[in-house]
């Protein structure tokens, strides 16, 4: 049986996120479009002779208790299956932290992956994204990648056409790195629910039109069609993604948008070269840029 995996586990964006109805248990039910991206973190996993669980981290900002989402996953597998063991997990951090990327989540996907095929539990993607469930809401699509729509508390995915060889161009600034939970506090706080610019527009069902219809006109397509609610709190919070937002769309790009509950802003190219340009426009000492392609899925070997 072998003793150690090594995985890549990409990043996430969110092409659409619409915040349709607040719950009981503090989440928020949701739509959004959710694409898969080669921008990754590499995650090994080894076999020790403990039973106990070892997180190793190359950024010195990540948590490497209890606290962290890896961790969390594979004590959540140990507890569910007496056969699996201690083990060391070693995160090799390329994906930025507090940037609405799904890193931390990636992570976990990708420990649950690892222990199943480590351990040969010999578990279903379902099963996999039924646990991934139980640690957070973004979890079940970094198990399951790709193009998918999302609903419930994000927990709940229907996947889309792939979409292929979308080109995008990511920035985050150095120096802003926002909490999940204050941005859908803040939403709530606010009451912006009641005044939901796309309620009713049916926009999310124009995006996956859009998606389905493929072809060369696809990326243009969905440019348009970009939507964000929690821009709706982050913008005014934090003026420099604001302006990072404006400097893209100035750059002839097809659309430009934040993920998730930010910091990041990223904006789709109409090619590779087009995507080059636009990253050297707008890299600055404060920023980190990379150009990046959609994936097919979200966890491979490495």
């Amino acid at each position: 049986m072998t003793s150690r995996i090594s995985l890549k586990a990409a990043a996430k964006i969110n092409l659409y996120l619409e915040i349709t109805g607040n719950r009981p248990d503090g989440y928020h039910d949701l739509v959004m479009i959710l694409q898969s991206i080669d921008l990754c973190d590499r995650v090994d996993i080894c076999k020790t002779s403990t039973d106990e669980i070892q997180i190793l981290c190359t950024n010195p900002e990540v948590p490497c208790d209890r606290s962290n989402l890896a961790y969390k996953a594979a004590a959540l597998l140990q507890h569910n299956f007496p056969e699996v063991g201690g083990m060391e997990i070693a995160i090799d951090k390329q994906i930025p932290m507090g940037a609405g990327l799904a890193g931390g989540s990636g992570n976990a996907a990708s420990v649950l992956v690892g222990i199943d095929r480590l351990w040969e539990l010999g578990l279903t993607q379902s099963q996999l994204c039924d646990f991934a469930a139980m640690l957070g809401s973004d979890i079940p699509f970094c198990v399951s990648g790709g193009t998918a729509i999302a609903t419930g508390r994000g927990e709940i995915l229907s996947p889309l056409p792939d979409l292929t060889d979308l080109v995008l161009v990511i920035c985050k600034p150095r120096s802003i790195a926002i909490a999940t939970a204050w941005a859908y506090q803040t939403f709530r706080s606010q009451g912006l629910l009641a005044t939901s610019p796309v309620k009713n527009q049916n926009l999310s069902s124009q995006l996956v039109a859009a998606i389905a219809s493929g072809g060369d006109s696809a990326p243009s397509k969905l440019g348009r069609l970009l939507y964000n609610d929690l821009e709706r709190v982050v913008l005014p919070e934090y003026p420099a993604i604001s302006e990072l937002k404006n400097r893209l769309l100035e750059q002839e790009c097809l659309g430009a948008m934040m993920s998730g509950s930010g910091s990041t802003v990223f904006a789709i190219a109409a090619d590779l070269d087009r995507a080059q340009r636009i990253a050297e426009a707008v890299r600055t000492d404060d920023i980190d840029v990379w150009v990046v392609k959609s994936l097919v899925r979200s966890i491979f070997d490495a």
